[in-house]
């Protein structure tokens, strides 16, 4: 009867859940065996009825769905007193009145950052927003025609186009109508970098609606002045291309929906055990761990991959899981397995091991700029440290345990690293098994247990925070909520510890997602954790915010949408699942 039990939590109405329940209390199988014990004949007749009498629940809940909603127009009304901007700004003030946009908006460029690379940066967003923003009203204006806003200056004041961890993301918009009395008039964007000034330009996208009506852009509630800046100044998303491989398009569609959330660094977990997809030039026989030789990624691909976000504002953070998860490594050089009936961890006895990991930083830190590099070390069974011979023998000839194996290794790939002047980044474990042993650069990325950030700031060690039960995206049935209410600092008071959290990250692990579903299954959830993450927390962690909060973010559910984000309804049972029937974007 488990699994009757389990699904019934797939319906959706509340007033079935109990009453099933109800029915399975009152009315319990007979000296019912565990599943396990029966064979068919004993199994089926005492449980058919109930999968039978869930069956039908769930048939009537749908069809009968389909029949109240199909016949029912509804019209959905926005509460105009929300402000529709996500994530939400540090400090914003509103007005009453309503601007037109020209669709000829034109650019004026100027600061210190208008020389050097940063006007690229600049200038291409621009372009890319613009056609956003006009998307339906792509015609030119005719001669004589008025708007209220025809340009948007864009001061810049550093010009330095460096993307690293801490770079300078805040930014002010002004929004005000262009009179020939006002030298502000029209939009006006200052940052003091230019990673800044593209956050500013999403905020302005994220004004900016189309009227169907007299077809023209508009914004609404002006005029806008907004100050922002982020709370975090490390806000990721993991994606994961060796579970299964995604397309570099699909990689490059991901990045571009990040940048709408405001999140700023891409964690690609390139390869793991199940397949090793990326060019090593040193080691070229690596990537015949990939699936197929059509699911690959050439160094130039990663390169590419690299640009496109950094001309977004968003760092990619490679990862190479060590020892463990690579059993992939040895499809091309066996020598790496500890026996080739016993593939991981990575064969800790011998030198050539770690020539293998250096070899593939080295080739890898040509490809990521990004100060920060993943080592994973995560779930690492040394069973096949202490049952291969040659391997027994050399613990036994160093005196150590298979635990001081994992700890030698661990600290040997962190000092491959760190002399590529890379900081180190470690899943819990590493910290959990031998905190005092850490590298003091290492940053701690906690998945697993709830206080491990506390715990590791109390160290003195820096902390990503992405805890499991609530930021891992492939958990179907965690709902928005309880994504969006979920606190990196929880449990640290010390404003000193606090600053050692650099932020979080939302982890899309690939074994139930592909090209198909990969972005539904990232969208929208992934946006209530960039909005933990960016804004006050004060003004978004009331628990009476959660009915504003859930209307704000259909709508950017929709956004997603409208900008080709295939972006799954919010409130979803499970997470990436289509409509249950007919209805509005904005009540999904």
């Amino acid at each position: 009867i488990d699994p009757v039990i389990i699904s019934v939590s797939h319906i959706r109405s509340k007033k079935f859940q109990k009453s099933f329940i109800s029915f399975i209390q009152f009315h319990p199988p007979t000296k019912m065996p565990s599943i396990s014990t029966l064979n068919s004949s004993q199994f089926l007749p005492k449980t058919f009825f109930f999968f039978f009498f869930f069956f039908s629940i769930s048939i009537f809940s749908l069809v009968n769905a389909r029949s109240i909603k199909s016949t029912h127009h509804h019209s959905v009304e926005l509460d105009e007193s929300l402000t529709y901007l996500w994530p939400l700004p540090a400090q914003f003030t509103s007005g009453n009145d309503t601007l037109t946009v020209d669709p000829n908006l034109t650019l004026d460029f100027t600061g210190n950052g208008g020389s050097g690379g940063g006007s690229a940066v600049v200038e291409e967003a621009f372009e890319r927003y613009k056609k956003i923003i006009f998307k339906h009203g792509s015609k030119l204006a005719k001669s004589g025609e008025y708007f209220d806003v025809n340009r948007v200056t864009v001061i810049v004041h550093s010009d330095n186009d460096e993307l690293q961890l801490g770079v300078d993301e805040s930014y002010s918009l002004l929004v005000t109508k262009s009179n020939e009395r006002s030298i502000i008039g029209g939009v006006s964007i200052e940052a003091n970098s230019v990673y800044g000034a593209l956050r500013g330009l999403e905020t302005l996208s994220q004004l900016c609606k189309f009227d169907y009506g007299v077809k023209t852009v508009q914004i609404h509630k002006a005029p806008w002045f907004i100050q922002d800046k982020p709370r975090f100044a490390y806000r990721g998303l993991l994606l994961d291309t060796s579970r299964h491989y995604l397309p570099i398009e699909i990689i490059k569609q991901i990045i571009e929906s990040m940048s709408y959330a405001k999140l700023n660094v891409l964690h690609w977990h390139i390869i793991d055990e199940e397949s090793f997809p990326l060019e090593v030039p040193s080691y070229p026989n690596l990537w015949k761990g990939a699936y197929t030789k059509w699911e690959r990624y050439t160094v130039e691909d990663a390169i590419e991959i690299v640009d496109f976000a950094k001309m977004r504002g968003i760092n990619v953070m490679a990862e190479v899981d060590v020892p463990g998860h690579a059993e992939s490594w040895g499809a091309g050089y066996p020598d790496l397995w500890p026996s080739p009936s016993c593939k991981e961890p990575l064969d800790v006895s011998k030198n050539y091991t770690f020539d293998v990991i250096s070899g593939i930083l080295a080739d890898m830190r040509k490809i990521f700029p990004f100060e920060l590099f993943h080592l994973g070390g995560d779930e690492v069974n040394t069973t096949c440290w202490t049952t291969t011979p040659h391997v027994k023998q050399w613990l036994q000839d160093h005196n150590m345990t298979a635990k001081d194996a994992y700890q030698y290794f661990v600290l040997k790939a962190q000092e491959i690293a760190i002399s590529h002047n890379w900081t180190p980044v470690n899943w819990e474990e590493t910290f959990n098994n031998f905190p005092s042993k850490l590298n003091p650069r290492t940053v701690v990325h906690n998945w697993l247990v709830g206080d491990v950030c506390a715990k590791a700031v109390a160290s003195g060690f820096r902390c990503i925070w992405s805890n499991q039960g609530y930021w891992y995206l492939d958990h179907l049935d965690v709902p928005w909520e309880e994504v969006y209410y979920a606190e990196p600092l929880e449990g640290i008071k010390s404003i000193s510890e606090q600053n050692l959290v650099l932020g979080g990250e939302v982890c899309m692990w690939g074994e139930t997602a592909d090209a198909s579903d990969v972005q539904q299954t990232i969208w929208p959830r992934a946006a209530a954790a960039a909005e933990r993450l960016w804004s006050d927390k004060e003004t978004t962690s009331s628990r009476n915010t959660t009915s504003t909060a859930l209307q704000r973010l259909e709508y950017f559910r929709c956004l997603l949408t409208r900008r080709g984000v295939p972006a799954a309804p919010v409130t979803n049972f499970y997470a990436r699942r289509p409509p249950l029937g007919p209805g509005s974007c904005y009540e999904q």
